[in-house]
This record gives C-alpha cells, structure tokens and sequence, in this order.
C-alpha cells in the first residue's frame, strides 16, 4: 500500500527534488524511500518538562513543591549557550600545548646555553652525571606526588598553591604559595638576567656595545625585556602559546645544532685552539673528574655546583602552574611533566657526554705560525672553565645557539611570569592575605589579573637589578625545594591517613617514597646553604602563622583535618580502656541552658569550671518538630555565639520531644565514650510557688532523673533571673517559643524567691511526689497556684 509519503516508483528524480526545492521553508527526510518532515524548533518552544522531587521533598510529603517548569527553548538555546560561551571563552589547552611544551621550555633555560659546560669543567663528567641524576631523582619522585595530587579531584587556577592548599589546609598553601610566586618571580629574573649576559657576548664578538657591556647594559636590556614579556602574556593565553611554539621550535634546531656540530668536529685551526679538539678518548679521561676552583671569588665544591644547576629541573611545575587554563588538568599534568622530564633529562646526559668528551677545560686561543700556544693556567680565556660560550664554539653554526639561547631564556621567563599573577590571583581570591585581594581582580572574558602583572613586574625588575646569574641561582634551588619538599609531604600525609577521599586515579606513586623525596629536598637545602635554607623555613613559618592568626573562613577537606579526626577518635578510643581515678576527676558539665544566648550567665559559670580542662556540652530541647535547615542554623547560630564569647563547648539539640524527656535523653547520650558529662548544671526555677504544677514536677524529675544517672547536679540562681530574652517583669509570661528545661524567670518579691528544701530533697518529695513524664506544656502564664 502506497503512503502518502512514499514517492510513487515512476516519478522523476528531478521533478521530486524540484518539488522539494521549492518548500524552501520545510526540510525533509527522506528514510527507506519515504519523505517525512524534520522536526521544527518552533513546535517545541514552549514545552513543558516535569522537575524531578528533591529527597527532602519526598520526605516532607510537599507534593506542592514540585511543579512543572516551563522551558523556553529558544531562550535556553541563548542564555544556557551563552552562559557556556562565558564559562569556556577562556582558551583551554591539551597537555602538549599546556603541559609539556610548557615544562620543555622551564627546564631548558639560560644554565643549558651558558652554565652546563661550566658545570662540566667544576664538577668533571662523573659528579656532573651525579648531580642531574639527583636532581632527576627529586624531580621524579615529585612529580609522582604532584601527580597523585593533581588526579585526587578537581583542579583549577592557582596551581601549586591550589594543590597544597586544597591537601595540607590553607595555611600551608598559602605560605607555600607566596613563597613558590617569589621564587617563579626571581627565576624570571635569572633566565632574562642569562639573555641579557647572551646578548652582550654576541655584541662583544662583533666589537659592539649598548653602555659598557657589562652589568649596566644588562640592567637596562632586562628591564625592557621583562616589560615586553609581561604585555606578551597580558595580551592574553592565546598570543603566549604562539609565542611559545616558536621559542620550542628555535630550541629544539639549537640542541640539534650543537649535536651535528660536535659529532663533525673542529673545522679550522682557531677552533682547536679554543679547545674544542673533537671526540677523544683522552679529553673525555681529563674531563671525567672534578677540578673545582674558584670563579668571581667565590669557591666552589660539589653543592655549590649543585645549586646552581638545579634551576635547570625546576620546570616541572610548569603545567600544573596554569592548571585553570587546560581542557583536563588531571591528565595533562602526569603525562605531560613525566615526558617533557624524561626528554629534557635526556638532552642534558647527552650535552654532559658531549661538552666532556670534545672540549679542553682550559685553553689559550692563540695561534702563533699554525702552532697552538699552550695555556699556561694564568692567561686562559677559552675553555670550558674560562668561557661561557663553549656551545657556540662547538656547534655547527654559531648563531642558531645564540638564537636558541634567547629562546630559551626568554621562554622559561615568560612562562614564569605568566604563572606568578594567577598564582597571585587565587591566592587573593581565597582571601587569605588581605593585602592580595587587590591583586586578584580580573579583566576581559578570561579574567586576566592584569594588576598581578604589575606586581610581577616589580618584583621580577628589582631582583633583575642584581645581575649576577650565579647569586640568584641558589636562592631560587632553595626556595623550589622547599616547595618540592612541601608537594611530597602533601602527598605522603594524605596517602598515609588516607581519608575516605584520597582516591587518586594516578596509581603510580607510593606513600614511603613521597616521603623520600621530602626528606632529600629538605637535606639538599640545608647543604646546599644552611642560612639561606633557615631564612627561607623562617618565612615560610611566619607566613603559616598569619594565616593560623586570621583564620579565614574556608573549608576545604584538607588532609590535616583528617588527621585531626583520626588522632581524636583513637585517643576517645584509649580512654575507654582506661579506669577512672579520683585524681584525674574532671567536672564535665552538661548544661541545660537552651540557645546560649538565653542564658549566657549558666553558660559563663559553666565555662569559668572547665575553661581549657573539662568537658562543656550545652543541652537545647525545644518541643518543635525541626527540620534539618532550622536544625542547622539554630547550630551554626549556637555556636557562633559559643565562639564569639570564647566558651569551648559542644551544643547538642533536641527536637519533638517535652522538657523532661528531652533533657532524660541528653544526660543518658550526650558525649561518647568516658567524654560524657558526670555535671548536671541547671537554673533556678525562681516561679515555683506560682507556676503551673506540671511544669514544676517536670523540673522536679529531672532533679531526679539525674540523681539516676550518678550525675551530680548544681543549680544556679541569681537574683535578677537568668532568662535574658524576657523584657516585661510584671507577670511570668513564658514569651519564647524555645522555652524548654527551665520556666523564663521573673522579679518576685519577698519570700517567694527562697525554695524551702534540704539536701537530700527529701521535702521536696513529700510535697511533690514523683511521677511519669507529662506531655509537653505549651506557652501559658504561669499564674496558678500550686495544690497543696
């Protein structure tokens, strides 16, 4: 049977197609030779989709609350895509372009181009060999760490400081953090200072000058460059990764062209006699050992060396740095810092080998009659002690390792610049350092924290000041490590406690290990320098004390939290294995106050007994039925107000229930363990004679109910009353709805404010005799006479 839709067998191609052309307006589908019409977005605008119940709306039987919404689809296809436009309109990077090429070009620096040779010379092939491999040794155990972090949850902007932050709890993340900006920021500094020592060679080759080509024009260089590098990354991420894929490229050509160069061999005279004499057996036997001497006045031994070469390592935090800006900060980071380290450990083995095996440490450079003239240890100009620019010496042609010098130096820096203000922003964001909210203001679509460039700025220009690559070195090896030993620690407590959320799902990393490699940054330090390792502890310190003064108000599931919880629960666990003696008795007091705030006084008398040795927990029965939010914020109003007064008690409510159940209920559960109250402190029910009798056997009973429990009881009366939300004292009315264990107080004259009753309460029974729980008393006056 034909369908209406169903072109009939006969009809031309052309003539259907014609036919569908000409509904311009109408799209068709045509499926198994059948034409239908695609769904229009018109027809669904204003459907209705049904909202899904909440739990506690389930619960509460509020079939009310749950409505059907309407969904206007066309403005949902504006504000929702727009709202997403928003979020994502920062561009997000994979980890090649966010991770690893970013790490390539931290750890291939200005010590590749101009301080390894040098290294080679002092320390000789075999400890120079030693010192990267300790240093890859650090670098690897963090980066395990930092993975293990990295993959334990979500990560954003800050880096560093986000991680530890968000592990160790604010107060180390925060000092960490402030300390990991300065070192990125001086380490901007010492990667321009290197472009700037790179350019004044390549001037002095051709016999040029900008002052004096010397620290002056290192100086005025450094500072313009440092400016140009801070607009590059002002402008924004998309400008800096374009820039970064040429300095990669320019890099990559200038390791190569050493390599070819080195591999082919000195090609005239004048080369050989700037030491460069080509693979040989018995250059690579003088280079092997260490001959350590001193330079610029200083001595130098295997430490020293070792300070300033770790620099060079340094870039693995480099990805993690800009963690807001990749697409998947939990996958990028492991995969991307693992390879750019292997990779960048692998260039440096291969230029030790290299430099070592086909380069004098010392030589003349003069050639008299096609003759080399030999150094005589006084005159030496060339070589890899004497000189910096043993790579250009030995490369294929010279220039590319000039360019692939400032490509690298200028790279490293502006990655460097680049993390410091974001790492600035979070910070301020966070609100932990006041004086760094202003900093965190962002701008344009992404945010940019343009006056966290401006500081950058500052800061980076005055270290550039100094000049000296060799002095900035080991402040920058102290201040990583240091930040390195922190990553290891973090991740070593969190995997140690392992609380219920430490899954991360980067496997490849072990608690002792974490802990390894905590204690060889931390012993690196102290012999590397000990003063500066000292100084650099005392600012860390004094920064986690600010923040331990200020307590700011985050939460953020930190792993010492966790340790917190653990260490209590064991002790409570201790306890109880533990036999009572009436020389350790302490007075642990249950008061049943109601809301702090009702009765301060019984609470302050409370306090001024336990202050800082006893147990203080504060009893709240209210006859409502509450709900989870009215429960919760009647607590965070409790105690806040407990915190406001500096009382150190734990506030217990309970709901639904008549004051003398109520109260039964938190003598017999309130506390666990032996941290349970053995003190029932109560008010003065000053109204006895006049109110209501129920209420008054109530508060006989639970006189009673706590001679049950063993627990000793004291009764607080002050003349004036204790109940401080009451205003009117011309009759008792009970005007509070919380008005629970004991009745609102009021001025009464004469001899009614004396209770006629001895010690034991034996009185008291005849003319009252105990009796059952009564049902819960409403709010009444208390103006009847008690039955005698």
């Amino acid at each position: 049977m034909e369908s209406k839709f169903q072109v009939p067998n006969g009809a031309d191609d052309t003539n259907v197609h014609n036919n569908i052309n000409r509904k311009k307006s109408t799209m068709m589908l045509n499926v198994n030779g059948l034409w239908d019409v695609l769904p229009r977005l018109d027809h669904y605008r204003m459907s209705r989709r049904a909202k899904r119940p909440s739990l506690s709306v389930l619960h509460d039987g509020n079939p009310a609350a749950v409505k059907d919404v309407n969904i206007e689809t066309g403005i949902l296809g504006v504000s929702s895509v727009g709202a997403l436009a928003n979020e994502s309109s920062g561009i997000k990077l994979g980890w090649i372009q966010g991770v690893l090429i970013p790490c390539l070009l931290n750890i291939w620096g200005v010590m590749l181009f101009l301080r390894l040779s040098w290294i080679v010379s002092q320390a000789g092939i075999f400890q120079t060999l030693i010192i990267i491999g300790i240093s890859a040794l650090v670098c690897v155990i963090t980066t395990l760490s930092l993975s293990a972090i990295s993959t334990n949850g979500e990560v954003k902007g800050g880096g560093i400081y986000f991680i530890i932050s968000r592990s160790l709890g604010p107060e180390f993340g925060a000092s960490v953090g402030i300390v990991f900006a300065f070192a990125n920021a001086v380490a901007a500094s010492m990667n321009t200072i290197g472009f700037c020592d790179s350019l004044n060679d390549l001037l002095r080759e051709h016999g040029k000058k900008i002052i004096d080509n010397g620290v002056t024009d290192v100086r005025i260089v450094g500072v313009i460059a440092i400016f140009v590098m801070i607009l590059i990354c002002a402008i924004g991420m998309e400008w800096e990764s374009k820039a970064q894929n040429f300095l990669i490229a320019i890099i990559v050509i200038a390791i190569f062209d050493f390599l070819i160069g080195t591999l082919i061999g000195p090609y005239n005279i004048d080369q050989k006699a700037a030491g460069f004499t080509g693979f040989s057996t018995e250059v690579f036997q003088n280079n092997w050992h260490s001959d350590y001497r001193s330079f610029e006045n200083t001595s130098y031994n295997f430490f020293s060396v070792f300070a300033i070469f770790f620099p060079s390592v340094t870039g693995i935090q480099a990805g993690a740095n800009i963690s807001g800006d990749l697409k998947d900060p939990a996958s990028s980071i492991p995969s991307g810092t693992l390879l750019a380290l292997s990779i960048s450990m692998i260039s440096y083995v291969t230029f030790v080998i290299f430099a070592g095996g086909a380069a004098l440490r010392d030589a003349s450079g003069s050639v008299i009659n096609s003759t080399i003239i030999e150094c005589n240890g006084t005159e030496c100009q060339y070589g890899l002690h004497n000189s910096f620019s043993v790579m250009q010496l030995m490369s294929l042609w010279g220039p590319f390792i000039y360019a692939g010098c400032f490509a690298a130096t200028l790279s490293t820096a502006l990655t460097n610049l680049l993390s410091v203000p974001r790492l600035i922003q979070a910070l301020g964001r966070d609100r932990i350092y006041p004086g760094l909210i202003y900093f965190s203001k962002g701008y344009g679509k992404s945010g940019e924290p343009y006056r966290g460039y401006v500081l950058t700025f500052i800061v980076a220009a005055v270290f550039l000041l100094i000049a000296n690559l060799n002095m900035v070195a080991p402040l920058i090896s102290n201040f990583y490590l240091a930040s390195y030993a922190l990553i290891n620690f973090c991740t070593f407590h969190a995997a140690l406690i392992r609380p219920v959320g430490w899954r991360p799902t980067f496997k490849y990393y072990n608690t002792w290990l974490s802990l390894i490699g905590f204690i060889l940054c931390v012993t690196f330090m102290f012999l590397i320098d000990w003063m500066t390792s000292i100084i650099t502890f005392v600012v860390i310190f004094a920064l986690y004390l600010i923040v331990v003064y200020r307590k700011p108000d985050v939460n953020w599931g930190s792993s010492t939290q966790a340790q917190t919880y653990k260490t209590a629960l064991s002790i409570v666990y201790k306890l109880n294995c533990i036999d009572d003696h009436v020389k350790n008795y302490t007075p642990q007091i249950l008061a049943l106050a109601g809301a702090p705030e009702m009765r301060p006084d019984i609470l302050h008398l409370a306090n001024l007994i336990t202050k800082n040795n006893s147990l203080l927990i504060l009893g709240d029965v209210s006859p409502k039925h509450l709900s989870y939010r009215t429960r919760s914020a009647k607590l965070r109003n409790g105690y806040a107000w407990l915190q406001s007064h500096r009382i150190k008690s734990f506030y217990h409510i309970v709901g639904d229930s008549n004051f003398e159940t109520g109260a039964l209920a938190l003598m017999q559960a309130a506390g666990v363990g032996k941290l349970a109250p053995n003190v029932v402190l109560i008010g003065y029910k000053s109204q006895w004679i006049t109110c209501n009798y129920q209420e008054l056997q109530e508060y006989f009973n639970i006189l009673h109910h706590a001679f049950d429990q063993k627990l000793a009881v004291v009764i607080l009366r002050i003349p004036h009353g204790l109940n401080r939300a009451v205003t009117s004292t011309a009759n008792c009315n009970t005007v509070n709805d919380d008005e629970h264990l004991m009745q609102s107080s009021c001025n009464l004259a004469g001899n009614n404010t004396l209770m006629h009753a001895d010690s034991d309460l034996s009185m008291s029974c005849q003319q009252i005799p105990r009796v059952q729980s009564v049902p819960a008393i409403g709010t009444q006056q208390c103006s009847r006479s008690i039955e005698k």
